[in-house]
């Protein structure tokens, strides 16, 4: 540090912070990869091995709840100890509760270890989007965490298409060796690249509590977890609407579904670059919210337009229904601080899993009793709750 307290950078090379990122996403996408893949079991676990269903359901839900539950405990050892170590102790960890699992361990250890391994992936959650912050300058880091954001749809491309084929082939044991090993370099490449970013001097005003100075993180909350709701309800019941609505064949339709998600990841980045553009990431935060509620309106209408349309309008749904995520994770880490960020972005991703998880089966209900059109219409409502609890610009900016 300098005498009057600015940050004293180390000299990191930009090919270095860049590739810093680019291991970050990796990571996160290892992480990811092994977070779903029970989900991919389902299949195997039931119809060729007997697992009930509930118990095969309860399998595939542990990697999350365990994620779930360590998110901000994960974003406090990060604020304590740095990001490096916090990246590397928890994918070392995610490694050796897969590796477990992959053992013949039984119904019960199986479980265990995913609980546990899901836990340790939230390390990658909490401190990859912290190197971000922390080494990228302003006008760059809507971008650099757009391409950050981008890992939970690698992750399960990545996934869907090797895990049950090699469970098919070789079992379940074998299908989960996968995710080990990818967060088995994740974790050595994470010791050999990253360097923790510099922070300012631990004075009573930096690490001070940001919930207490405003509400701005909290109204960042809210918006992200009611954003999550359209985001959830095309991810998770898109392709039953496509195919028990529309009466399209299943393979066009999962298609558009794998079409969409990578539309949508690639507007992640195109957002994150409008945001470094605008100065600003509740401005197009604000916009996104304002989309949400028209193309979930619009969605509502698709059911008598033609399927080409359709498929359009489904594909414009989803790539904004997934814009705002780095938006908001961006925004959290610039108005915490360094002290704060791993925390609040701890509870950033809790709110939005929590949220995620209750969209299953409300969303479903909803389905069921009024339909895909009158659900869409009810879903829409979030969106619209959100757009006048996003923070002013003006806030936004006195908290940098």
């Amino acid at each position: 540090m300098t005498a009057g307290g600015a940050l004293a950078v180390p000299r990191i090379s930009t090919a270095r912070v860049w590739t810093m990122l680019a291991v970050g996403v990796f990571a996160q996408t290892a992480t990811t990869a092994f977070v779903v893949a029970p989900a991919l079991l389902i299949p195997l676990l039931h119809l060729r091995q007997g697992v009930p269903l509930v118990q095969a359901g309860l399998l595939a839900a542990a990697p999350n709840l365990g994620l779930v539950l360590a998110l901000v405990a994960w974003g406090a050892a990060a604020d304590r100890f740095g990001e490096r170590v916090v990246l590397v102790t928890g994918l070392v960890l995610t490694t050796a509760a897969a590796l477990v699992a992959a053992a013949p361990v039984g119904s019960t250890g199986l479980g265990i270890a995913l609980l546990v391994g899901g836990a340790a992936s939230a390390s990658a959650n909490a401190a990859s989007g912290r190197i971000v912050v922390g080494w990228f300058a302003r006008e760059r880091r809507g971008l650099a965490m757009g391409i950050r954001q981008m890992c939970q749809p690698l992750g399960v491309t990545i996934a869907a298409v090797t895990v049950p084929t090699i469970a098919e082939g070789a079992g379940v044991g074998a299908a989960l060796l996968l995710p080990a090993a990818l967060c088995g370099v994740a974790a050595v490449l994470l010791a050999i690249v990253v360097v923790d970013p510099p922070r300012a001097d631990r004075t009573a005003e930096a690490t001070a509590n940001p919930y207490r100075r405003s509400g701005f993180l909290v109204r960042v909350h809210l918006v992200s977890a009611l954003l999550v709701v359209p985001q959830f309800t095309l991810s998770t019941f898109g392709l039953l609407w496509l195919v028990g609505s529309l009466h399209w064949r299943v393979l066009p339709a999962g298609l558009l579904v794998g079409a969409a998600q990578f539309v949508g990841a690639i507007g992640r980045l195109v957002v994150g670059a409008l945001s470094d553009r605008a100065a600003s990431r509740v401005g197009p935060l604000r916009l996104v919210a304002v989309l949400a509620v028209a193309v979930m309106a619009l969605l509502a209408l698709a059911a008598g337009l033609a399927p080409a349309a359709a498929a359009v309008v489904f594909v414009v749904a989803s790539t904004v229904s997934v814009a705002d995520n780095g938006l908001a994770f961006t925004a959290v880490a610039e108005a915490a601080g360094t002290f704060w960020a791993g925390r609040a972005l701890g509870v950033q991703n809790t709110g939005q899993f929590l949220a995620a998880a209750a969209v299953g089966p409300v969303v479903g209900a909803l389905i069921a009793g009024v339909g895909f059109p009158l659900a869409f219409v009810i879903v829409a409502a979030a969106p619209a709750l959100a757009v006048p609890l996003v923070p002013p610009r003006s806030a936004e900016h006195d908290r940098l």
